[in-house]
């Protein structure tokens, strides 16, 4: 895809996120927002998948540590391919396999069943060593929050990974700033995030804007390229990207938009689309 192609896939995906939270009435939209750019570019240009057969044993392997963000995630496997767009009206619905974390167990397309923050790197690890030892090549990637990386966990998953050199391994973290309580910085700095990677031997790299995808590509290129160490690619993204009240509002950290509200995002992003159309 060229980048307009990727800005038109990442708004549609916006809105099946809103769609999706809305219609459960609960959800975390705010995480999901600010983490589409690089759910999109991950799943429509960087990893080696196929929707036609998802457990294709070449595949590269993505895990979300952030798993309560499994709106943007089901989005995007939805608008990929994996299952119907319009199961993400059943969200959190009584029988729905679209339930509030994701489950490798009923979802096509997804590698690891997450939720309980801090686990899921721990996971990725283990898929990508396993990847190692059998001498195959895909490539593991991982999306952790920023307020995620205060569980302990993570860091003896970088450990691990720094000391077995797993190159093969990408950890994303979603800077976007706010955690469910507030300012990161407020709740349990962990700044400088990047700083922390490079003591554990992650090749890093700093991403200004995780919501432009000319800098995400940069950014996937530089870690496919690094050999020897893993990557951590630390983005900065804005919470709520592309619903004008959402963004940078931590209260739309774990809330669904009322009738009115859905209407408001939806013309939002109707607006987003039609300019790009127009480009």
């Amino acid at each position: 895809m060229n980048k307009l192609e990727l800005q038109k896939t990442a708004n549609e995906i916006r809105k099946g996120i809103v769609t999706a939270v809305h219609s459960a009435k609960a959800g975390h939209p705010g995480g999901s927002l600010s983490a589409t750019e690089v759910f999109t570019y991950l799943y429509f240009e960087e990893m080696n998948i196929d929707p036609k057969d998802p457990k294709k044993p070449d595949r590269d392997r993505f895990v979300l540590s952030k798993g309560h963000t499994a709106p943007g995630l089901y989005s995007t496997l939805a608008h990929r391919g994996y299952f119907p767009v319009e199961d993400l009206t059943t969200l959190r619905k009584l029988g729905s396999y679209l339930q509030g974390h994701p489950s490798m167990q009923y979802i096509p397309g997804v590698d690891m069943s997450s939720g309980s923050l801090g686990q899921g790197i721990s996971a990725a690890c283990g898929m990508a060593l396993s990847a190692k030892l059998s001498n195959e090549d895909y490539r593991v990637y991982t999306l952790l929050g920023d307020g995620e990386i205060q569980e302990g966990q993570v860091w003896e998953a970088a450990m691990f990974a720094g000391a077995r050199k797993l190159d093969n391994l990408v950890v994303i973290v979603d800077n976007n700033g706010l955690q469910i309580d507030g300012r990161i910085e407020d709740v349990c700095n962990p700044y400088p995030i990047d700083k922390k990677f490079e003591a554990f031997n992650f090749h890093v790299i700093n991403v200004a804007d995780g919501n432009d995808f000319d800098q995400l590509a940069a950014a996937f290129a530089e870690a496919r390229a690094t050999k020897g160490m893993p990557t951590a690619i630390i983005m900065k993204t804005v919470k709520g990207k592309g619903v004008s009240f959402m963004e940078n509002q931590v209260s739309w950290h774990g809330t669904a938009p009322n009738d009115e509200q859905y209407a408001v995002a939806m013309a939002d992003l109707e607006k987003v689309g039609e300019a790009l159309c127009q480009m």
